[in-house]
């Protein structure tokens, strides 16, 4: 098994506090696995096996918990009387009334607990209200572009691989196959599965294919400003009923099933968010390759950006779109105190300085960089560093 060390760390970070740590992701991304590496490493380190429950509830075997009063009753007859408990709940959201169960075993019993969930709506509603202050969120993402590395087995030289994860993205069972069309058939089964069962499901849709519509025009648009507006007008244009306030409503309903992520736009100068447009960036280019039927060459430079802005989630940023007077900066990263500045471009233009000229407008001293696709950038411009986006992305 590859172990995905960086969630496993994150993990053991919150290991025996009182937080119950709500585990969160797209279906698919892996969330099941790093629960259960967990549990392994658990095992591992002396604790009983009855010391453990684990719970699936998209298994059958649990389908007779799925209200909170069974579920309830399932652990307290499991529970090791005066030893401590570490309790999981994979997909926990199809418990009717759940956060009132977890929320009882926080109180009633010496537990440890961890919940996972494909859905945003995790960590709103009655679960706030009662853990306030009690939970903690890690979000999982499909593999990074070094876990990438390491499930591919990989021994073709780094740039082409790069390639390959454009194209063919970071989920785990997709990287886990060899043959092409599998892969294809294995992204279009997750993206059906996702929209169907995280979005339409959920929300009761009656017009699934305005929602398709809706999903499809924002893959095909990754890196561009995106308002509800814009697509209602596109869409209007097509022949289809559709007014901003339902294509907003499904906007919504894509990123709380972690299939978009908003970059929205702050005023570096006026430091607050403007309202007009974001920038929308998918979960997983293979996801919106295989839906567009396109590859790596086709819009490759919003494509890398695409993967940068995931990393930059992936390393605990929160990450914005910059704009500085009549400039704009790809991202705003911010950890803590912490923040940095990036550009992200194939190659440096030969004609101008805008990506250097833009992170060089800014007149504090945070950390900058601009992040290049050509090999041949490489290097230092009025002391700002140009790093390869492969390099950046295994450092």
């Amino acid at each position: 098994m590859v172990v995905r060390q960086l969630y496993l760390d994150r993990l053991k970070k919150y290991q025996d506090t009182e937080f119950v740590k709500v585990i969160t992701g797209v279906r698919r991304s892996g969330k099941t696995f790093v629960l259960r590496m967990f549990r392994d490493y658990l095992q591992e380190s002396g604790i009983a096996s009855n010391q453990i429950i684990f719970i699936n509830f998209e298994s059958m075997k649990y389908q007779h918990l799925l209200t909170k009063e069974a579920l309830y009753q399932y652990v307290t007859e499991h529970v090791v009387a005066h030893r401590k408990m570490y309790l999981f709940f994979d997909e926990v959201q199809r418990v009717v009334g759940w956060e009132d169960a977890i929320n009882s075993f926080r109180v009633d019993f010496d537990a440890d607990i961890y919940v996972s969930g494909s859905n945003a709506s995790l960590l709103s509603g009655e679960l706030a209200t009662l853990l306030t202050g009690r939970m903690i969120e890690i979000p999982i993402y499909p593999l990074s572009f070094k876990e990438f590395l390491q499930f591919t087995k990989n021994t073709k030289p780094l740039e082409l691989a790069f390639n390959d994860y454009v194209t063919e993205g970071g989920f785990p069972a997709v990287a886990l196959v060899d043959d092409a069309e599998v892969k294809r058939s294995v992204l279009d089964g997750i993206y059906s599965s996702i929209l169907l069962r995280d979005v339409n499901e959920r929300a009761a849709i009656r017009n699934d294919g305005m929602l398709t519509q809706v999903a499809t025009y924002l893959l095909s648009e990754i890196g561009n400003p995106i308002s509800g507006n814009k697509i209602s007008g596109v869409l209007q244009n097509e022949g289809w009923k559709v007014n901003p306030t339902s294509t907003l409503r499904y906007m919504g309903l894509l990123c709380d099933a972690f299939i978009f992520y908003p970059a929205k736009r702050y005023d570096l100068r006026g430091k607050n968010y403007l309202r007009s447009t974001a920038k929308y960036y998918a979960v997983d280019t293979g996801l919106r390759n295989v839906t567009l039927n396109r590859n790596y060459r086709d819009n490759f430079g919003h494509q890398i950006e695409n993967i940068v802005y995931l990393e930059l989630l992936r390393r605990g940023y929160r990450v914005d779109v910059g704009k500085y007077d009549d400039q704009e900066i790809d991202f705003v990263a911010k950890r803590g105190s912490e923040v940095a500045y990036y550009q992200v471009t194939m190659q440096l233009p030969t004609k101008d300085n805008r990506e250097i000229g833009n992170l060089q407008a800014l007149a504090d001293n945070y950390p900058k960089t601009l992040i290049t696709a050509n090999r041949m950038d490489v290097g230092e411009a009025a002391g700002i560093p140009i790093v390869h986006i492969v390099d950046w992305l295994l450092n």
